[in-house]
């Protein structure tokens, strides 16, 4: 499919049966594409590009090159999981990278959020040339775009890491087979594809990563408490059996007033964001048990440093998006 417009006849993936048929159609669509080429693929680990990175492994097998590059803005353990799952698990060639320092260096001090997202995707950009230059034959690059991603960028919302982020000099073809999908189909064909239900049914994760949780310039310590604070909610809310399809911390680049010890604190507020969705258009607020909110407010107070206020957002897609920022 080389339109980025979803065909109104194209019928919604619900099914095995047309799952099978997609993947059919997509395996047979990259081999042209491709033909004798090598593939480098942004691999996430989220939804999106395992999936991606699953057809491209069915239909082209090793010509595939995937690259997980840890931006120093990943969840916590996310990129030791990642490792594990592809490398360990699915033996996939690939190449990891830790990239922290460099990431975090150019985005000191940078507050816009339409500016933090271009930056972080022209350095993937980037520190793919340069695995690129390593490696022999590197024609294309692959990317876990979905539909929504499309419509979103094109709407003017938001620049999505995979598709307003990419520098008009980009040297690489593109290669995106689920770009016309919506995140429930890509989940159904990642099933198809015999992907692991823990990958498949993976919250999703934006490109920028905490990059976009941490609101405005991000800084080392507000960037390491929203991490911790995110694990805690995330801990939680898996343990006490919520089915909800996104959840997360939010720490913003601003201070309020606490008390610590006895003493005034002058620290970070934390907001837990919970929502439920089916294809990120629309997305709604679930009412969370009060002993849950409880236990997550006082771990996040009492395990986090710099954190002194924990919220709970209440505000539904539209007229909010998921992202703060």
């Amino acid at each position: 499919m080389q339109t980025d417009v979803r065909p109104e006849s194209m019928e919604r993936i619900t099914t095995p049966e047309l799952a099978q048929a997609f993947i059919d159609e997509q395996v047979a669509a990259i081999r042209e594409q491709v033909g004798e080429g090598n593939v480098l693929l942004a691999l996430s680990g989220g939804v999106d590009s395992s999936v991606c990175a699953a057809l491209l492994i069915k239909a082209i097998g090793k010509q595939l090159v995937c690259v997980h590059v840890n931006h120093g803005l990943m969840r916590k353990g996310e990129s030791e999981q990642v490792v594990e799952v592809f490398k360990n698990q699915l033996d996939a060639n690939l190449v990891y990278i830790d990239a922290t320092d460099r990431f975090l260096d150019l985005l000191e001090g940078v507050d816009d959020p339409e500016a933090k997202r271009h930056i972080i995707g022209e350095e993937f950009i980037k520190v793919f040339d340069e695995e690129a230059a390593k490696l022999e034959g590197i024609g294309f690059l692959g990317q876990g775009t979905i539909y929504p991603d499309i419509l979103e960028s094109k709407d003017g919302v938001k620049a999505h890491h995979n598709v307003g982020g990419l520098p008009e000099e980009m040297e690489f073809e593109l290669v995106e087979p689920v770009k016309l999908l919506f995140k429930d189909e890509v989940r159904v064909v990642g099933r198809e594809l015999c992907l692991p239900d823990s990958m498949v049914d993976r919250q999703p994760f934006p490109g920028p990563g905490l990059g976009v949780r941490c609101t405005g310039a991000i800084t080392r310590d507000r960037l390491a408490a929203l991490r911790e604070a995110d694990a805690i909610v995330r801990e939680e809310i898996e343990a006490a059996g919520v089915d909800a399809w996104q959840y997360f911390a939010v720490v913003p680049d601003y201070r309020a007033t606490g008390v610590r010890d006895g003493k005034r604190a002058y620290e970070w507020p934390c907001i837990i964001r919970v929502i439920n969705s089916v294809d990120v258009m629309t997305a709604t607020v679930p009412e969370l048990d009060w002993s849950l909110l409880q236990r997550m407010c006082d771990r996040i107070l009492a395990e986090v440093p710099g954190i002194c206020r924990v919220c709970y957002e209440l505000s539904p897609k539209p007229i909010s998006t998921v992202e703060w920022e």
